[in-house]
């Protein structure tokens, strides 16, 4: 089976225990989970809380790539000081306005320009490098890559600025392979899982309390989740002709990603007049949108 992203998203977020308790072993459900799924290549991320060195050393040997980021050290900032000049490269990151393009103008930004005219102190990041070294954790016997990203932020108060603060970021992994550019923007790459869970809250509305009790409210998330999986199973259902491979590639891929109301605008919502006659049903559809030729071929192929 191939690997088509990201399976599982684990959150530690209890009300009144400390986020990284219990991660090691909610890794370890994630990997058998995957395991059983028929997954081949498993990647792990997660933030600082999720880097314990003790329990880092096992995933190595079960075939797990890991990308945690790690707290900033005294040992670990004693180590990005001492690196020469040779060791960094320049990190560039693309412009936010490439990566996800617009139709609509953005409005202006006047929250930097209130910021500064009432004297409140900004910080402004100028540049990043980064650097990849080699680093052994004092609870393990084997040696990770240790990716390093230096900032330099400019702190600024008003229309003056103070002063340049450096400021290091750590990341520990064991992907012998990747780039220290390429490494970061993977650790810092949002999960799709957010974007779900979005989907979930405003569209499907499954976290609404809908009745009185917990059980109650259980099962009515359970079924707007199902009503999600079965949106995802229609869009995966789509078949794709040879001759248009490319263009019902693209439209699979569209629906896959639909929001949740504009799917059930689009197709749950589709006025249509049921007609009985000549021991027959005939189903005229009443409206045209974009999305009927698509529908009409998953209806086909349900049939055969």
């Amino acid at each position: 089976m191939a690997n088509t992203g990201e399976v599982l998203r684990i959150v530690n977020r209890s009300g009144n225990r400390p986020s990284h308790e219990g991660a090691a072993e909610q890794l370890d459900r994630a990997i058998l989970l995957c395991r059983e799924a028929g997954f081949r290549k498993i990647c792990l991320r997660g933030d600082t809380d999720f880097t314990q060195t003790k329990q880092t050393r096992r995933l190595g040997h079960r075939g797990v790539t890991f990308l945690f980021g790690i707290d900033a050290m005294p040992n670990l900032k004693a180590i990005a000081e001492d690196l020469p000049a040779s060791e960094w490269s320049a990190l560039r990151r693309p412009p936010q306005s490439a990566a996800k393009p617009t139709r609509r103008a953005r409005p202006e930004r006047v929250k930097d320009q209130i910021v500064r005219e009432r004297g409140f102190q900004t910080l402004t990041r100028i540049h990043e490098e980064v650097a990849v070294v080699a680093y052994r954790p004092t609870a393990c016997q084997k040696t990770y890559r240790l990716v390093v990203v230096r900032q330099t932020i400019a702190v600024e108060q008003g229309q003056a600025r103070l002063f340049d603060e450096i400021r290091y970021r750590f990341y520990l992994t064991n992907d012998r392979k990747g780039t220290g550019r390429g490494l970061v923007f993977k650790a810092n790459d949002r999960c799709d899982q957010e974007n779900l869970i979005a989907q979930l809250k405003g569209g499907a509305h499954a976290l609404r309390a809908a009745v009185d009790n917990l059980v109650s409210n259980g099962a009515y998330m359970v079924m707007m989740a199902l009503a999600w999986n079965l949106k995802a199973w229609f869009a995966l259902s789509v078949p794709e002709h040879p001759c248009h491979k490319t263009a019902h590639r693209e439209q699979k891929r569209r629906l896959l990603r639909m929001e949740f109301k504009r799917f059930v605008n689009a197709i749950i919502l589709m006025p249509c007049q049921i007609v009985r006659g000549g021991r027959r049903l005939v189903y005229r559809l009443l409206s045209w949108n974009e999305w009927q030729g698509m529908f009409l071929r998953v209806v086909q192929r349900l049939r055969c």
